[in-house]
């Protein structure tokens, strides 16, 4: 989680940052070639600086560009020396301060690749024109800057700008406030910053991009865009609307997708997006802060969320039922509750169809494997193949066989040896926990 405090001033430190800001105090890097020749390089690279928000996600983000050589985060822009993470926060907002930006000082081959190009990178994977911050991170050291080391370096940021405003005006978006200006010093930031999510693959990775491709170049700029459609309020169930926020970056995202989405068939609409913000006036109840975030929207307005994804899908199902439930549900589905017999609104249904998982939607059984076992309860004699899964189940004085949605993880009953041929197997369900979804006339 990539923590921001804006508001806490540590005292010692606005002094000790201000008066750096008097002495204005700068230092100059190792040419080029002397960098080059120490880290074993090609002796043409070329540097450029860049700032675009949380350096973490932004390193990651460059260092995927073909032709990058090396990358370093650190600290650029501001009038006060020795730059560290701690200063950097306590500067914001100190009367006669200007800030730095976290950035990141990308090393190129020119060889290889081009300013352009690496440019061209810079403006797809942020979104430049939101001022003093990126997507849920606010402050002027989330500013979007080039610190360029040469006049032609000015040259080739200044075009690509122009270039990509004229995009961005094209698909709906404002002016780009990125800061152009030459690189007056760069603060290396700490060793724990440096490869943050290589090291951290679980880490913060800033939601970003407008979604807009950087014009005329052949061969695309960054491999890793996944390409999504902005949001259209009108397009969405306002009734009941889940939305998974993703970044362009994000390995958890593409681990959802694959996991949970790829076969999506539970009753609630879902879509997916690359925006940090939900569509027209709809509303988050608090600020993203990591990928992929699932929201809950019902009326337009965030009623709950479920943040980050490691592979638990069970988890996630879990989060889901509470809310698409009623409690009479949830205390079967989690609690390993009965419904009374007989009061099952399903027991007398004979209608052709599938009985589904309420939460998932996937097929448990189907309608021509069930039959009136006098219980009390819907019976079946045979599931859907690798739908449920069994479990000992010891409670109430009883030794018996639980019965559980192998998609959802949720109670549904239990299974008996006493059931008709073909099986001789009675799966004994609640009503409750159960969807009816009737064949198509």
């Amino acid at each position: 989680m990539h923590q921001r405090s804006h508001s806490t001033l540590f005292s010692w430190l606005a002094i000790a940052i201000l008066a750096g800001a008097l002495a204005v105090f700068y230092f100059t890097k190792p040419m080029e070639s002397a960098m080059a020749a120490e880290k074993n390089l090609p002796t043409n690279v070329e540097t450029i600086v860049v700032g675009m928000g949380c350096f973490w996600g932004a390193e990651k983000r460059m260092a995927a560009l073909n032709g990058v050589l090396e990358t370093e985060v650190g600290y650029a822009g501001g009038n006060f020396a020795d730059a560290t993470y701690k200063k950097v926060l306590a500067a914001e907002h100190v009367p006669g301060v200007r800030n730095h930006a976290e950035v990141v000082k990308v090393v190129f081959d020119p060889a290889q690749t081009t300013l352009e190009h690496i440019l061209a990178g810079f403006w797809e994977n942020h979104d430049p024109t939101q001022g003093d911050r990126q997507g849920n991170d606010i402050g002027t050291n989330y500013r979007s800057a080039i610190y360029y080391n040469t006049d032609a370096q000015r040259s080739v940021a200044e075009a690509s700008k122009t270039k990509f405003q004229k995009a961005l005006t094209t698909a709906g978006h404002g002016a780009i406030t990125t800061e152009i200006a030459p690189l007056a010093a760069f603060w290396s930031a700490e060793e724990y910053h440096q490869d943050y999510l290589v090291k951290n693959p679980r880490g913060y990775c800033g939601l970003g991009g407008t979604n807009v491709r950087y014009p005329g170049l052949a061969g695309g700029t960054t491999p890793t865009t996944l390409d999504l459609a902005p949001l259209n309020a009108e397009d969405l169930n306002t009734q009941q609307q889940l939305i998974v926020f993703e970044a362009e970056d994000c390995p958890y995202c593409v681990q959802f997708k694959n996991e949970v989405l790829s076969n999506w068939k539970s009753p609630i609409a879902i879509v997916r997006t690359r925006q940090n913000t939900p569509p027209g006036d709809w509303s988050l109840s608090q600020n993203l802060w990591a990928t992929p975030t699932i929201v809950l929207f019902e009326q337009g307005k965030e009623v709950d969320r479920y943040t980050g994804y490691d592979g638990d899908s069970k988890r996630f199902w879990g989060w889901l039922g509470y809310h698409l439930l009623s409690d009479e549900e949830r205390k079967i589905a989690f609690e390993q509750g009965t419904e009374r017999p007989f009061t099952g609104s399903l027991l007398d249904n004979k209608k052709p169809g599938n009985y589904v998982d309420p939460i998932t939607g996937v097929p448990l059984f189907r309608s021509d494997t069930k039959f009136n076992s006098g219980t009390g309860w819907p019976s079946f004699f045979e599931p859907y193949e690798g739908a449920l899964t069994t479990h000992e189940d010891s409670s109430h004085g009883m030794t018996r066989v639980e019965v559980r949605s192998a998609s959802s993880g949720i109670h549904l009953g239990h299974v008996f040896n006493d059931g008709p041929p073909p099986t001789g197997q009675r799966y004994c369900i609640n009503s409750r926990v159960l969807r009816f979804v009737p064949d198509e006339e």
